[in-house]
């Protein structure tokens, strides 16, 4: 039985203005439903099922039943645009999922062994939370760990330094794009103590 599932409505009252509307006046979610041999398909959800389903990390990367008006059909998240000062979701893409088929999905980032270059005085920032993905649906992985065991400071962790798990592919590195993951830099030094070090 599949642990993720989400109740949606058809929607046909499309665009911006009702894309709007939905969500201030019935606290709703615009989202679509992409892939498979079927057309794309716009839908609405409770702005509170979303809620509820998204405090699971594991929902962002797990197969999601998503019940459409009595129709069950299989999906990922793809895609998720978020208010940018309260954080809530305005509005969602999913990609429909086939047997067979590879699919492309965001998948959590877990950091570990962050103790060992802080315990060299390092300092670690976090470029990015999530990774996308491609993989076959039963390949697809909880998260992806970047093991920052080794890092020394001054160092940058990208994605080709990270171990893909088996059958599966980091989607920006496929398009040349070795983005930053994290870093390690040295203590920022702050200017009053500078200062206060030059005075005396």
């Amino acid at each position: 039985m599949n642990d993720f599932t989400l109740n949606a409505e058809v929607r046909s009252d499309l665009g911006k203005g009702a894309s709007r509307r939905l969500r201030r006046l019935a606290s709703l979610v615009p989202a679509v439903v992409y892939g498979g041999d079927k057309a794309p398909e716009s839908i609405s959800m409770l702005a509170k099922e979303v809620a509820k389903l998204l405090e699971n990390e594991a929902a962002y990367s797990h197969i999601i039943e998503l019940n459409v008006g009595g129709t069950k059909q299989n999906v990922v998240i793809k895609a998720l645009q978020r208010h940018p000062a309260k954080g809530h979701v305005m509005h969602a893409d999913f990609v429909r999922v086939v047997a067979g088929q590879k699919l492309t999905a965001i998948v959590p980032v877990h950091f570990i062994n962050e103790e060992a270059p802080t315990k060299k005085g390092g300092e670690i920032s976090h470029v990015t939370s999530e990774i996308e993905v491609s993989c076959l649906p039963k390949d697809l992985p909880e998260f992806i760990e970047v093991d920052l065991a080794n890092a020394e400071i001054g160092s940058i962790i990208h994605l080709s330094d990270l171990k893909a798990p088996k059958g599966v592919e980091f989607v920006a590195l496929t398009h040349g794009d070795d983005k930053a993951v994290a870093n390690v830099h040295a203590p920022r030094v702050a200017p009053e103590a500078t200062e206060e070090g030059a005075a005396e």
